[in-house]
């Protein structure tokens, strides 16, 4: 049904451009960035995009939107939802097209082009905590969905999202004061060398103790410092990052607890889970061009560290001691890309070929524990020499890795310890060719080569293996007619699944016995229809209309410290996206998504993976904003934004229970007292709205004591675990500018 009603919009679509098809050559000409048409928000990619859903948000939009933590910058893409079900310091959850990306499976975010997603992480596969960004140096943001892009692999299946950092920053220092006991100080600026050389650095400062009790006494220090020269396309770029973190952690809690006024809402069943997290980076960027040629290289370094104590589940492993679990990673990652484009005249045919060249190595130590107090127990200690201090697994002086291999169990039969490395090479090409003033094409090609060893040291294992995926991309253009585009969009892509499942080093939970081992790369194939339209005067509209399928979505669980598999799966869904410019100083916005998730395979098949039916949980049906952006009205300024999640299934394989989702307006209102000096006030959560930020359906066990409640359809609401959204809270900043 959705192939013909694909199929029948495009029909619809070409008809109607067909009837009032008129002359533009100009617009299938090859376009430069300078050559886009900027509004308030986002870049007007007409004659310029892939597809449908490509886009681009400017600063403007990234200056007046509303955020409460950095992580929400990331919902100025349309139909993304970025919450949080744990404390500050953790990486957020991620919710697009159907999908619940936990931490970043299958959404790539890059940075100056450096890679956000950690592989084999010890919390989530594609964690990508963004807490080392600062919003104040954000230049824009660009953003892809679907797998139709030749340049992007790991991760970019469902989406991508690039963060520009600004070449110059304005010289400011600003101070912030919140009604949830949060505080915050920055400083940056630029020195110019002369027109073409700058250097600017920034330093952020920051407290939260939020609504939770125990206060979470959250603390990060932020800092970055960038020399540039000329500009992207003819210049070059060193940039440093440096992040440090620490904090409590309130995870999602047993809704039974809160219910029964074991805890209040804002409250913990565990006071003692905390996070701690460091990033450091150093990358690079040289871009150089010609009349029909250009070409540039990226490289960085990045060293991070983690810990989090987590307990979700209580006492139901533990009565004694509680379940709550230390997991810790050290990361070394180096990595590059560099790409040249082409471009040419081939009998009277405009043409663009980009070849290019991407690699990553990762080499990192990440182990799981059981805790009491974020102190580990006897039994779950494992000695090991050469361990990194920051895994807290000291070696006695006499152990030897070679015979010290020790197994051991823990919070939900498994606790690991293992010396991963990893490297993910891509090669790709992609050629754009303007057939006629009315229709180009955009071909590519990618090939990945995945290796990756494991050494367990808990059950001696060592061993490697590599995976190689070829992956064509390809998107039809026509138009523009009346200022619209039309698109039609194809391709193939993968996330890369965790090592310690590939190697069996810890179990296979979900596994029917012919399925065997988790593979490296989990491919997926997605499929496009849209247009974007500028007919309307100041009015700019996208649409597309897109499925999405997985062969399994394979991730490794790391909150029970297991793997975890599924049936395959199938996306469909339709998203629109709206922004009315009436004046210069206002800009009205809407994203509108909706969606179907569902396991696409017989009931023998479903119950072999232990679902009684083919619903996904916490797969979004519906996420939709409305937006109001206010710039330059006098001294005023601000922007409103309301979002909403729709309800979804939390019971995998099950139509119900559901969460009702939630919905959120937040606000920022600034005044320019003179042209150095502005006061904002925002105002988060402005309805005081106490739904959930996220919702969940698992089974455990309150206190030593209590009967763990079974999880089905007797006592649905017995295993709903539930995280609050912030109440009704406000913050003033004052910033000056020198």
């Amino acid at each position: 049904m959705f192939a013909k009603f694909s199929i029948g919009l495009v029909a619809a679509a070409l008809a109607v451009s067909a009837a009032h098809a008129e002359d533009a050559a100009d617009a299938a000409k090859p376009k430069t960035l300078g050559e886009v048409v900027v509004t308030a928000s986002r870049t007007d990619l007409l004659g310029k995009a892939e597809s449908a859903s490509q886009g681009s948000i400017t600063h403007a939009e990234v200056e007046l939107r509303p955020i409460f933590r950095i992580g929400q910058l990331y919902e100025t893409v349309p139909g993304l939802v970025v919450t949080i079900h744990s404390g500050e310091g953790k990486a957020n959850q991620y919710l697009l097209r159907g999908f619940n990306l936990d931490h970043g499976t299958d959404f790539a975010s890059f940075v100056d082009s450096m890679p956000v997603n950690r592989p084999t992480n010890a919390h989530g596969q594609g964690y990508s905590d963004q807490n080392f960004l600062l919003p104040q140096i954000v230049g824009g943001l660009d953003f892809t969905k679907g797998p139709y892009y030749a340049a992007l692999g790991d991760f970019a299946a469902v989406g991508s999202t690039h963060v520009r950092l600004l070449d110059d920053l304005q010289d400011q220092a600003s101070l912030s004061v919140g009604t949830l006991r949060d505080q915050e100080a920055f400083l940056g600026g630029t020195y110019h060398f002369d027109a073409d050389n700058r250097v600017w650095g920034a330093l952020d400062l920051s407290h939260l103790d939020g609504p939770w009790s125990p206060a979470e006494d959250f603390r990060k220090v932020d800092a970055a410092a960038r020399f540039s020269h000329g500009n992207d396309a003819d210049g070059y770029s060193l940039t440093a990052m440096a992040y440090s973190s620490a904090g409590g952690l309130l995870t999602d809690q047993p809704l039974r607890a809160i219910e029964g006024g074991l805890i209040d809402r804002f409250g913990t069943l565990d006071p003692t889970d905390r996070s701690r997290s460091e990033r450091y980076s150093l990358s690079g960027h040289y871009g150089v061009s010609g009349e029909r040629w250009d070409a540039s290289v990226n490289a960085y370094a990045i060293h991070s560290t983690m810990t989090l104590w987590n307990d979700f589940t209580h006492f139901l492993f533990d009565d004694i001691n509680g379940d709550q679990e230390q997991q810790d990673e050290s990361r070394t990652s180096f990595g590059g890309d560099a790409a040249f484009t082409r471009r040419a005249t081939l009998m009277g045919v405009e043409t663009d070929t980009t070849v290019g060249l991407q690699d990553r190595y990762d080499s990192l130590f990440i182990d799981r524990r059981h805790t009491l107090r974020r102190t580990a127990l006897d039994y779950c200690d494992l000695a090991q020499p050469g361990m990194p201090a920051a895994g807290g697994l000291p070696a006695p002086a006499d152990a030897h890795a070679t015979d010290q291999a020790t197994a051991f169990a823990a919070v939900g039969g498994a606790c690991n310890a293992d010396r991963v490395k990893l490297n993910d090479l891509g090669l790709y090409v992609e050629n754009t060719t303007y057939w006629t003033d009315w229709l180009r094409t955009v071909v590519g090609l990618r090939e990945e080569a995945y290796w990756a060893s494991d050494h367990s040291l808990t059950t001696g294992f060592q061993g490697s293996a590599s995976q190689t995926l070829l992956q064509p991309k390809a998107s039809l253009v026509l138009g523009p007619w009346f200022g619209t585009e039309l698109y039609v969009s194809a391709g193939r892509g993968f996330h890369s699944d965790d090592v310690r499942g590939v190697f069996g080093t810890v179990p296979l939970e979900g596994l029917p016995g012919v399925a065997g081992r988790t593979p490296f790369l989990s491919p997926a194939t997605g499929e496009e229809v849209g247009l974007r339209t500028d007919i309307i005067p100041k009015v700019q509209v996208q649409v597309a209309v897109f499925q999405e399928d997985f062969n399994s979505e394979q991730t490794y669980d790391a909150d029970q410290g297991e793997d975890s598999a599924s049936a395959p799966s199938r996306r469909q869904g339709v998203e629109l996206s709206a922004q009315y410019h009436p004046f210069a100083w206002l800009e009205f916005n809407t994203d509108l998504a909706v969606s179907r998730a569902r396991y696409r395979a017989s009931a023998q098949t479903l119950a072999s993976f232990g679902l009684d039916g083919p619903f996904i949980a916490n797969a979004p049906t519906f996420i939709g904003s409305f937006g109001v952006l206010v710039d330059k009205l006098g001294p005023w300024f601000g922007g409103l934004q309301w979002r909403d999640l729709g309800p979804y299934p939390i019971s995998d394989g099950d139509e119900f229970p559901r969460d009702k989702g939630y919905s959120e307006i937040n606000l920022d209102v600034g005044y320019k007292l003179n042209p150095a000096l502005k006061v904002q006030l925002s105002v988060y959560n402005l309805l005081d709205s106490h739904a959930d930020a996220a919702a969940y359906f698992y089974q455990s066990r309150a206190t030593p004591t209590e009967t763990p409640p079974a999880c089905d359809a007797a006592q649905p609401t017995g295993c709903f675990q539930v995280h609050p959204l912030e109440p009704r809270s406000a913050r003033l900043t004052v910033t000056a500018n020198f």
